[in-house]
């Protein structure tokens, strides 16, 4: 049976752009993705995302909604990650685990190199099909 893992991502809205993250370790290092990590035992998608912001950038931001739920395979494993719509409650972040970031527009969305499940849900916002703002 292949390893299954759930995760919770964070897409940051702030002046109509959206904050990307470069990983800075393990295999997917150097890939671009929405910040967020691994859903814990008896833990909500939602407090999974307000925790690894905490703890990977000392980024406190607010959940308003679940966007999207995706579903990829990669090599190795299964990934299911619940993608939340948020909003930051304060200014600065510290990059902890992550060797850059950046606040992209819509239409610069494509401009970085994303992992490959953060990149299905790029293009579902790209077409439409989810949307950031309502």
């Amino acid at each position: 049976m292949r390893k299954q893992v759930y995760c919770a991502a964070a897409v940051i809205v702030k002046d109509h752009k959206v904050l990307a993250c470069e990983r800075g370790y393990g295999p997917y290092k150097d890939g671009w993705e929405f910040p967020g990590g691994k859903i814990e035992p008896n833990e909500s998608g939602k407090e999974a995302v307000v925790r690894e912001l905490k703890e990977e950038m000392h980024y406190e931001i607010q959940p308003l909604r679940l966007l999207d739920t995706i579903a990829c395979a990669y090599e190795d494993f299964d990934l299911k990650m619940e993608c939340w719509l948020c909003v930051p409650v304060q200014e600065r972040y510290e990059l902890l685990e992550h060797e850059d970031a950046r606040w992209l527009k819509i239409e610069e969305m494509e401009s970085v190199n994303w992992l490959k499940a953060d990149r299905i849900l790029v293009e579902r916002i790209n077409k439409g099909i989810v949307k950031l703002m309502e």
